[in-house]
């Protein structure tokens, strides 16, 4: 499936997760039911994957964690926080990087309009679908 099929769907799911519980919860419940939603569409997702970094020749886990990685080419990583901050979106920078892809999202969940909680953000220039 295309990368921005998926897309389109993660983010209408997120849009229908939020509509149906609304902001004030945790972090936890918004990933556990958007990853619900998700797989009720047909979408493989994988919550809390391990991410391992190349550092002097060896493979090391330094405990990174990545929320959710759907159909192993989108990471979303979600918050549930009052403000956000601009390491929110340093760290999902980061993973894509280390996790070599290109297109994650940034949820903050704790807005009252869920379309301001939604950030999308690439790791450079779109892959070329092959």
């Amino acid at each position: 499936m295309d990368i921005e099929k998926i897309a389109t769907i993660v983010v209408d799911s997120a849009f229908k997760v939020h509509k149906t519980l609304g902001p004030g919860l945790l972090e936890s419940t918004y990933q556990t039911c958007l990853a619900y939603e998700l797989t009720q569409r047909g979408l493989t997702v994988n919550c809390e994957v391990a991410l391992p970094i190349q550092y002097d020749g060896h493979l090391l886990d330094p405990g990174y964690r990545i929320d959710m990685l759907v159909e192993n080419c989108i990471i979303i990583e979600n918050k549930a926080v009052e403000q956000m901050h601009p390491l929110y979106e340093a760290q999902l920078l980061t993973y894509l990087k280390l996790s070599n892809h290109w297109l994650g999202f940034l949820i903050n969940w704790n807005t009252a309009k869920i379309k301001d909680g939604i950030k999308r953000m690439a790791n450079g220039s779109k892959p070329l679908e092959s």
